[in-house]
């Protein structure tokens, strides 16, 4: 069974995010040492979303339940991994949980139609003019080099074996792209609620798919630190917000305290006067090179790099209309038709929404379809194809 202390990393990245291009900085790694057998235990990578860091997600730590004098750990998809065998790691990046918040400190960088969570209480809303960053936090490509300085750690750690990658919702956007110009780092994908814009950003270069797109200025040298999109680094969310799709009240506060204890200027926004409430700060990033037109690139995903989707009936979050428009219209089965090999396989589980992690037979379900998919590539005894799962765990296929 793996040590249930974690290890706990900082590892060093020269940061290519415009606020800070250039800087040297210390990203969060946290690390779950498997009990492999038959030799080392295979590397597992896993990356958060757009706005939940890293351990709410995938490491709830609970205090004791039902008179047990032990901490609840059946919510970690991390720990369950690890109980499996997995060398298992997770990651923050820039501007998410415990790794570096780079222009996010003032107010004035909030996305401005959500500063109204800060006014209820006196003092968080205050905005010094002089703070003010008006771009975008991040971008695709910094991401992919945040990730890119991860697995590189990761296989330094695990005697350079390729690393098995799972992602929640957003992570699509970083990890597809880092495995298609990178498959060689990579064993296998597992994305959960993945988002995907089949027609969203991309540079139009055929022969340069993973460039930026036309217009998109970026930082050239260290101290010219230029902003790459315009708009702002940091979005809010309320307690309210993340807790409204939580059914079961004491797991919800236990949420919303994993969330606060990621981040100690957070915690202290937002609430009444005299008792903050605490908000959850999360980066604005500008994606591109995740569509139908990138894709099949280099016919790696669904061959070289073997892939498994799960997601919701009921997720309104990573399926959208198409009205919605090139950016924000995402389909989770268009992502599945768009891989151009055989080796892939979807779920759609009836009544799963975006956020199964804190259902507990969602999760408990999760932690065994991932295990079996690391394991032999074969879940709930089918190796390919696309399907559906009933509330009773049936299956049938899609046609």
């Amino acid at each position: 069974m793996p040590d249930i202390n974690p290890v706990d990393h900082k590892v060093k990245h020269k940061s290519t995010i415009p606020a800070n291009f250039g800087d040297e900085i210390e990203l969060f790694v946290r690390e779950y040492k498997g009990s492999g057998s038959g030799g080392a235990a295979k590397p597992v990578l896993m990356l958060h979303g757009r706005s939940v860091p890293a351990l709410p997600g995938f490491d709830l730590v609970r205090p004791a339940q039902g008179g047990s004098p032990h901490p609840d750990t059946s919510y970690s998809w991390a720990q369950a991994l690890a109980g499996k065998g997995y060398d298992v790691f997770i990651m923050d990046l820039q501007g998410s949980g415990l790794s570096p918040r780079p222009k996010m400190e003032d107010p004035c960088n909030a996305n401005p139609a959500q500063r109204g969570l800060l006014k209820t209480h006196p003092g968080t809303d205050d905005c010094d003019p002089e703070a003010n960053y008006a771009a975008q936090l991040g971008n695709s490509k910094s991401e992919w080099d945040e990730l890119t300085t991860v697995v590189k750690f990761v296989r330094g750690r695990c005697n350079n074996e390729k690393v098995a990658f799972v992602g929640w919702s957003a992570a699509a956007f970083v990890m597809g792209p880092y495995t298609l110009q990178n498959p060689g780092h990579v064993a296998s994908l597992f994305l959960l609620a993945p988002i995907f814009p089949p027609n969203g950003r991309w540079s139009t270069n055929a022969s340069a798919p993973f460039g930026p797109p036309p217009g998109t200025p970026l930082p050239t040298k260290p101290e010219s630190k230029p902003p790459a999109v315009f708009g702002f680094p940091m979005n809010l969310t309320s307690k309210a917000g993340i807790q409204a799709g939580i059914s079961d009240k004491d797991l919800a506060d236990d949420v919303w305290q994993s969330i606060m204890d990621c981040d100690g200027t957070g915690q202290k926004w937002g609430g009444s006067a005299g008792t903050p409430e605490g908000v959850m700060r999360w980066r604005n990033s500008y994606w591109w090179g995740w569509n139908a037109k990138t894709v099949p690139y280099g016919s790696t995903l669904g061959s070289t790099v073997p892939v498994c989707i799960v997601y919701g009936d009921q997720d309104k979050t990573a399926n959208t209309p198409e009205e919605m428009g090139p950016v924000l219209h995402f389909s989770v089965p268009k992502l599945y038709n768009a891989i151009p090999g055989t080796d892939k396989l979807m779920f759609r589980v009836e009544g799963w929404d975006h956020n199964p992690v804190w259902e507990r037979k969602a999760n408990q379900i999760l932690q065994h379809m991932s295990w079996k998919w690391l394991q032999g590539k074969r879940v709930y005894g089918v190796e390919g194809g696309s399907w559906t799962m009933d509330a009773d765990g049936v299956l049938a296929e899609l046609g």
